[in-house]
């Protein structure tokens, strides 16, 4: 989010709660550059608590080696962390990571004049430690009514991992196969080994996900 601070410092504090519209969440988000991370969700505010390392620094990590490695390998597609994503005029999140196909390879989102990603990206990972409620809750209603099309949670405290897919509008629970690999449905190639992921055995993720792609 680009940061406005002359203009911007007689807005009131953005602030966990707030009932805002995009527009006004975005002036607030502006003026405080002190928050490092906010989403509007169903037209209210949160601000996200300092992050754990090991609740979700780490398992964030080995998400984005994972999906890293799988975009530089796949032409027309891209990843980006954590940016802010206008879903509507409601919901504006900054999920941990997105897998999109871009615009010109046909893809759902297309980038605003000013930068941001507007529109649905095929693919969103959420790490949920405090904000299980909520990625399990209402962000996960709002990412089926607006057509994200795979949606991934991993639950740090749990040590598990749920991947969503979009099937006749609404979200399927999607189950790893009897070799312990999950197949996106979206991204050709893209497989994850679940307990690998879990376990950090890094190694093993990437030599999957590679001979996803041979």
């Amino acid at each position: 989010m680009v940061r406005e601070y002359s203009t911007q410092r007689h807005l009131p504090p953005l602030e966990s709660g707030d009932r805002l519209t995009r527009p006004e969440f975005e002036r607030r988000y502006a003026a405080a550059p002190h928050i490092k991370k906010a989403e509007l969700i169903e037209g209210i505010v949160y601000v996200a608590s300092p992050l754990r390392h090991e609740q979700h620094g780490k398992p964030h990590s080995r998400v984005i080696t994972w999906l890293g490695v799988y975009q530089s390998l796949t032409p027309g597609v891209d990843l980006s962390v954590e940016p802010t994503v206008r879903l509507d005029l409601d919901n504006e999140p900054q999920p941990d990571a997105v897998l999109f196909i871009e615009p010109d390879a046909g893809g759902q989102t297309r980038l605003s004049s000013d930068g941001y990603i507007e529109g649905s990206p095929e693919l969103i990972v959420e790490i949920a430690a405090s904000s299980v409620a909520i990625d399990r809750g209402s962000k996960k209603q709002v990412y089926r009514r607006n057509g994200v099309l795979e949606y991934v949670i991993w639950q740090s405290y749990e040590n598990q991992i749920e991947w969503f897919c979009l099937v006749d509008g609404d979200y399927q629970l999607v189950s790893p196969g009897a070799d312990g690999i999950i197949r996106s449905q979206v991204f050709p190639g893209l497989w994850l080994a679940v307990e690998a992921l879990l376990n950090n055995q890094m190694v093993r993720v990437l030599e999957v996900m590679q001979a996803g792609l041979k």
